[in-house]
């Protein structure tokens, strides 16, 4: 073992035409490099930090964020091409590792944008002063995969082109062959044009409460071919986008208010007065009451029913959100049903009477 030991200095020269020395300075490189990662993100990063949580913007937080993994990486890809350029391993190895590097810090660049096009808010937020637009939020994820993919495209051609072949050809090639695939996945390409379409007419927004044909529920997210919507049974139903396009869509989060509509029924042994006094004292809880829109109340003594006289209760809640609606009709429910206890009105059910015209006479079992 010894004997090899001794030995490494020869056989380096022998067979890599490298000294043990030169070894050991490009390993001792790499290795400071990895220890100069360490610092760079342990101090100067938290450093930049502290000053882009003082500013304003977003941006340069998203910026710095976005940058912390591949700032990480190159030094530690610089270290490596240092150490390897220092052994000298010939011209062809070091062709090589320079397009190697030079393809590495392409990578890197587009691992940055793609994390900061995630953000959105580097893009949208200098749209949004420059044009005077409002994003909202299908836009900003929609167009965020847009530009992550051609990013991504971008850089494989780039890094391609680095490795001398040539993507012209291939580039060319897709015109040819554009047709044939968006004539094989027409119903992809009809998915993808109906978000376009949803985009640009914007019948609801990620967040939104719709109901299109038979779903109903939370618009959760949007992409090239469909739209996420939660019910609220809590499953998840995935539309594609060429079927809401061609729908008629309710958006029942943008109208801001919600409708109760029913009818209460009380017993025909409830007199006038007390029937009148139930419609006031209703009417008046209802104007009253803070979360009730005032623009249409309607409480009106509607019909006689089969088994009880019907008061028609219509009004508007102030909100649009399911749990928020569910809340003000229960506190207005149980607000009735004090009103009809003070006025002491029964509430009616389904009833029918039977009336013998002649009295009809029990036997005796001893007959």
């Amino acid at each position: 073992m010894e004997e090899i030991i001794n030995r490494l200095p020869e056989l380096s020269l022998a067979y890599l035409g490298i000294s043990i020395r030169r070894i050991g300075i490009a390993i001792g490189i790499f290795f400071v490099f990895l220890l100069l990662r360490k610092v760079v993100v342990r101090y100067i990063f938290k450093l930049a930090a502290k000053f882009t949580s003082k500013t304003k913007s977003e941006v340069d937080d998203n910026v710095l964020k976005a940058f912390e993994n591949p700032t990480r990486t190159f030094i530690a890809i610089f270290g490596l091409y240092l150490s390897l350029r220092y052994l000298n391993l010939g011209i062809i190895f070091n062709n090589f590792l320079s397009k190697f590097f030079r393809s590495s810090i392409i990578v890197l660049v587009a691992w940055g944008l793609y994390n900061l096009e995630g953000t959105y808010s580097i893009i949208f937020e200098r749209m949004g002063e420059k044009f005077n637009l409002k994003t909202n939020k299908i836009i900003k994820p929609f167009l965020s995969k847009i530009l992550r993919f051609l990013t991504i495209a971008l850089a494989i051609g780039i890094v391609a082109q680095e490795f001398d072949y040539d993507v012209s050809g291939f580039i060319a090639g897709l015109g040819i062959g554009g047709l044939a695939i968006a004539m094989a996945a027409k119903d992809s390409v009809a998915n993808i044009f109906g978000g376009i379409v949803i985009i640009m007419d914007k019948p609801f927004d990620i967040g939104d409460w719709i109901s299109c044909s038979k779903i109903e529920g939370v618009v959760e997210d949007i992409n090239f071919r469909s739209t996420r919507i939660r019910t609220f049974s809590k499953a998840l139903i995935t539309v594609p986008n060429s079927h809401l396009a061609n729908e008629p869509i309710t958006n029942h989060s943008r109208r801001g208010i919600r409708r109760v509509d029913f009818k209460l029924g009380v017993t025909y042994s409830t007199t006038r007065e007390k029937l009148q006094k139930c419609v006031e004292k209703i009417e008046k809880m209802l104007i009253e009451h803070p979360d009730v829109d005032k623009e249409k109340i309607l409480v009106k003594f509607d019909e006689f029913n089969d088994s009880s006289l019907d008061i028609l209760v219509y009004y508007f809640t102030k909100t649009a959100d399911w749990e928020e609606y569910l809340s003000i009709k229960q506190d207005i429910n149980f607000k009735i049903m004090d009103i009809l206890e003070d006025e002491k009105v029964s509430v009616a059910f389904p009833s029918r009477s039977i009336y013998f015209e002649n009295t009809l006479k029990s036997q005796d079992k001893d007959e």
